[in-house]
């Protein structure tokens, strides 16, 4: 076991931590690589102070919209809340409902489609471009 003085001395070293409620950076928009319908964007991780090296944002797809497709340069998640969606990853469709998680590969074009009745509300993560 660490000692409480040594976790605490090490924890010094780092920013404070932030709390970021989704309601203060929501906003409506088209999705990005696109504009294929409409979302609702919480821009979480935009509130966050500067430095920071990951990117965390819920976005909600509105019935028939998508992400479209693009390259990425990094690993990407794409994490279901509700709702029913296609991904895509280099020609590969895979068919996401809540619960379920697409971990996406550096290099790989990729995008997701809104699909059945309901909104398709997704948690998104990955790192900052250094």
């Amino acid at each position: 076991m660490i000692p409480v003085a040594l976790l605490l001395a090490a924890a010094s070293t780092a920013p404070p931590m932030a709390v970021i409620d989704e309601n203060s950076v929501m906003r409506e928009e088209p999705p990005p690589h696109g504009a294929i319908g409409m979302s609702t964007a919480y821009r979480i991780s935009d509130a966050v102070p500067q430095p920071r090296r990951m990117e965390f944002r819920k976005r909600i797809l509105h019935v028939g919209a998508a992400i479209g497709l693009h390259p990425i340069a990094h690993d990407e998640v794409y994490h279901v809340l509700s709702g029913t969606g296609d991904v895509k990853s280099d020609g590969k469709t895979r068919s996401l409902t809540p619960g379920m998680t697409a971990y996406l590969y550096d290099g790989a074009v990729v995008g997701i489609q809104q699909t059945g009745k309901e909104p398709l509300a997704l948690i998104i993560a990955y790192p900052v471009k250094e």
